[in-house]
């Protein structure tokens, strides 16, 4: 495609296919917009605890899968690390299915030589290790909130105002929330620096973020339910964290903070 853009590598994260919720047309138009030389999706691409409670598999489903296997096909290298709503591919790490090699985590290193840990995060979630039921509950909740999305997105749309995530913002309006984002982002950091590593890339937590925590680079893919972000890696090795709202729309993106204190010595 002519207006496509082009990475090293691209890192998607809590898809959530499966789910009524799952933002499947902005990820396929992202898809056709956005070639890299490998994809790492980084956890719960399938949702299988909705799946479990009621199946629901739209087209849309299928041509997201559809585009994954067929950037496979063309050379595009794969990488799948399951999250907790898919762990049932924990089951076959080193495997490989239509293309798309299954992995717990790796380290990647970009092609400026800093290493990330990258896995999903969901080992570092104490609600999701320890209380399963009070995991499914939340699930449930949120599932509430994002029915809420779909009439103010609607109501929003008609008034010509742009997209507001309702449950993104009650997320962050909680205490508790707030607190567990903080300690979440901290315990990873803290692998990453056990791992002898330069920064890590995960997912899980919905909450698209890139930050220094203590000399180690924390990204957050974010999620394709609410926020419709993913993180590209540039063919010179600095992370974008792009935000994708639709082909026609204007990018937003935000540069590693190392590129931006480098544009404002420059300035």
């Amino acid at each position: 495609m002519a207006d496509s853009r082009n990475f090293r590598t691209i890192f998607i994260s809590d898809v959530h296919l499966g789910s009524k919720a799952a933002r499947t047309d902005l990820l396929l138009d992202f898809l056709r917009h956005h070639e890299a030389d490998t994809i790492v999706l980084v956890g719960d691409i399938v949702d299988g605890w909705r799946l479990k409670r009621s199946w629901h598999w739209p087209q849309g489903c299928n041509d997201v899968v559809q585009k994954l296997l067929r950037k496979a096909r063309k050379g595009t290298r794969i990488i799948y690390i399951p999250g907790n709503h898919g762990e049932f591919l924990r089951e076959f790490p080193g495997m490989h299915f239509g293309g798309i090699e299954v992995a717990e985590r790796i380290i990647h290193e970009t092609a400026n030589g800093r290493k990330y840990l990258v896995l999903h995060g969901d080992e570092f979630d104490v609600v999701v290790r320890n209380a399963r039921l009070l995991a499914y509950l939340g699930d449930w909740a949120y599932d509430a909130a994002i029915a809420l999305n779909v009439v103010l997105a609607a109501v929003r749309r008609r008034l010509g105002m742009p997209y507001w995530s309702f449950s993104a913002w009650a997320k962050l309006q909680v205490k508790q929330a707030v607190n567990f984002i903080g300690e979440f982002q901290r315990v990873v950091a803290d692998e990453a620096r056990r791992n002898h590593v330069d920064g890590v890339i995960c997912g899980h937590i919905h909450h698209a973020v890139m930050e220094d925590i203590d000399g180690i680079h924390y990204v957050n893919t974010g999620d394709w339910v609410e926020s419709c972000t993913a993180v590209a890696e540039r063919h010179d090795g600095t992370l974008e964290m792009i935000t994708w709202q639709g082909s026609a729309a204007v990018l937003l993106s935000r540069t590693c903070q190392a590129e931006v204190v480098s544009d404002m010595k420059a300035a």
